[in-house]
């Protein structure tokens, strides 16, 4: 996270938003390409996104009090595999919106999909999906779903269904674990 000024001010403004409900709340942020998010090519470069993607789990990790429970257990919250779709350029001081909704979960992964969209008309600048995992540190082991779900008060924590592209990014995943796996025995 190297966005300084937007995190403290994140970190300030959730205090006086409206808590969130994990499993059908949206978290919106309303945010602008400043200079130093832009590349040669006069846009938001493509690693931004995935910093930007960063203070709206944080957003939603606050404002749905994992953030505390998290402190509390020692977890740590982990990204462990993402996939973003690029749609629109943003161009310099355009501003955006910032949406961030978990949208299921299988086993030990949370499936967080982080939308960001332009002009009055919100069209869809980029889409992004994200695997998620809490690692308990005192356990050496990621948390289940679940777990993490009743944690924040969840009382139904069947995950609804996945779509296509969620299912796709698991499935690779899945192959890449194995795969490192496999070149890590080689070793």
């Amino acid at each position: 996270m190297n966005l300084w000024f937007r995190l403290i001010l994140l970190l300030v403004t959730s205090l006086f938003r409206p808590r969130m409900h994990a499993r059908s709340d949206v978290s919106r942020l309303r945010l602008r390409v400043l200079p130093n998010d832009i590349d040669a090519n006069l846009h938001m470069t493509n690693g931004r996104y995935w910093t930007i993607f960063d203070l709206g789990r944080l957003d939603m990790v606050l404002r749905t009090g994992l953030a505390k429970v998290a402190l509390r257990a020692k977890w740590a919250p982990i990204v462990g595999s993402g996939a973003i779709q690029f749609r629109r350029e943003l161009k310099p001081f355009h501003a955006f919106d910032l949406e961030t909704r978990l949208i299921g979960w299988s086993g030990t992964r949370l499936i967080v999909e982080q939308r960001i969209f332009t002009g009055s008309d919100r069209t869809l600048a980029a889409r992004g999906l994200l695997l998620i995992g809490f690692y308990d540190r005192g356990n050496r082991a990621f948390v289940k779903a679940e777990t993490v779900l009743q944690s924040i008060g969840v009382v139904d924590t069947t995950s609804p269904p996945l779509g296509d592209a969620a299912n796709a990014l698991l499935a690779a995943d899945t192959a890449l674990k194995s795969e490192i796996d496999d070149w890590t025995a080689r070793r």
